[in-house]
């Protein structure tokens, strides 16, 4: 446990808490939203399309140089 020396120690650490819980909470927002893009549906087809794309190309040079 930590001992202080002053009311300003105290003050100072206190301060240093908040903002380190406004962070805190400020990366949660961004991960939140990050989650809500990913689980639009729309990424979802954008995704499935690049996939779609990438195995139907690598498709098409199995058949070529068959």
């Amino acid at each position: 446990m930590k001992t202080y020396e002053s009311f300003d120690d105290i003050e100072k650490e206190l301060k240093k808490l908040a903002l380190e819980k406004e962070i805190a909470l400020e990366e949660l927002k961004i991960v939140k939203r990050d989650f809500e893009d990913v689980l639009k549906p729309i990424n979802w087809l954008n995704s499935t399309f690049k996939f779609a794309s990438k195995y139907g190309f690598f498709m098409l040079l199995k058949k070529v140089f068959k």
